[in-house]
């Protein structure tokens, strides 16, 4: 702008910026509400709300609303030396088995004040390693961990570091870690006991990874069901996928039908590798259940809209997440409180790809 410019051309060509409200703060809301700013502190947490009437509360709740307060984690950690968030190390995040156990995980820590950083593993020891490192580096309180392996270095050497820790969905074989899992082998038997009754002689099983805890127990659940209804354990019928996968289904399903194709059913260690039998089946022209039923395992979102609809075990995942939380905030709150396991209890959710053998 020249200098000989009139002012009055200078103020319309460079208008005023309004200065940046500066945010309210706990003393504002304590103002505004008539009380003392720790009374307001004590009424804005959940966990110390009831130290207050419940007519101050609703004061002070109503004075942060019309504010627009805040709370400032970073300054409530310099505070208590807290961080009051917790880690959560899931090893896919596309698998639909883990939505609802992170909702379920938020749905408890929130009202506790707590919050989650997410990361996702890829089931790369090395990603893990990082993830969980900066993890740690952000101080979080504790982790919920739903990638062990029975055999878990890294997570022995911090439960040996007293790294607060909750496993979910899996275990780690040997170590007194507080665990949440699905009952993965009164699900297979509930499977098995299905096909049986339909009339099925000779059932086949695609293990999920015999590294994790779970595709052990739901291995070891199908063949002791099968001998249970009379049945050869017949090792040809077992075939173990790498991960729990579709395109690992899809594999084990063709290296299946290669061994023996005198089955005409088959357990899958998870929907995802129940999936991969349907596009087997697909691509062979295999009429399900007409040659082969099928059972998955987890009841993920969407099998209902299958052609044909997924017979599963249905798992209350919502519900795992939320006691996974719940254990951890019990080792924060309670550290010196012994370790607890939980099995949550599974259904079977009965649909069209199990029906008579016709052959």
């Amino acid at each position: 702008m020249r200098p000989d410019q009139p002012a009055a051309l200078q103020a319309t060509a460079e208008p005023r910026r309004p200065q940046a409200r500066q945010p309210s703060t706990l003393r504002d809301v304590a103002e505004a509400a008539g009380v003392h700013a720790a009374t307001a502190s004590r009424a804005l947490n959940p966990k110390t709300q009831g130290l207050v009437s419940a007519a101050t509360a609703r004061r002070v709740l109503k004075a942060a609303e019309t504010l627009g307060y805040q709370p400032n984690p970073i300054a409530r950690s310099l505070k208590t030396s807290r961080s009051f968030t917790v880690g959560l190390v899931l090893p896919d995040l596309t698998n639909p088995l883990f939505p609802p156990i992170v909702r379920g995980i938020e749905d408890v820590l929130a009202p506790g004040g707590y919050s989650a950083w997410i990361v996702n593993t890829d089931n790369d020891p090395q990603r893990e390693l990082a993830q969980i490192e900066s993890l740690r580096s952000r101080q979080v309180e504790g982790l919920i961990i739903a990638t062990a392996r029975l055999d878990h270095p890294l997570l022995r050497k911090m439960h040996d570091e007293g790294v607060r820790m909750v496993f979910v969905n899996r275990r780690v074989e040997n170590l007194d870690v507080p665990t949440v899992t699905a009952d993965d082998a009164t699900g297979i038997a509930l499977a098995v006991k299905h096909l049986a009754d339909l009339g099925h002689t000779r059932i086949a099983h695609l293990a999920g990874p015999q590294s994790t805890s779970t595709g052990v127990v739901r291995s070891r659940a199908f063949r002791h069901a099968i001998r249970d209804h009379g049945m050869a354990d017949d090792p040809s019928l077992v075939v173990e996928c790498a991960r729990w996968s579709e395109a690992d289904g899809a594999g084990a399903m063709r290296e299946l039908l290669g061994r023996d194709d005198r089955f005409t059913a088959v357990v899958a260690g998870n929907d995802l590798i129940a999936l991969g039998c349907y596009d087997v089946f697909a691509e062979r022209r295999i009429s399900c259940p007409a040659d082969i039923s099928v059972v998955g395992f987890n009841d993920m979102p969407f099998l209902d809209k299958l052609s044909p609809p997924l017979t599963t075990v249905g798992v209350p995942h919502h519900d795992i997440g939320a006691e996974a939380a719940r254990m951890l905030l019990d080792c924060i709150e309670q550290p010196e409180r012994h370790p607890r396991s939980v099995l949550m209890a599974v259904s079977l959710v009965i649909r069209g790809s199990t029906s008579r053998p016709s052959r």
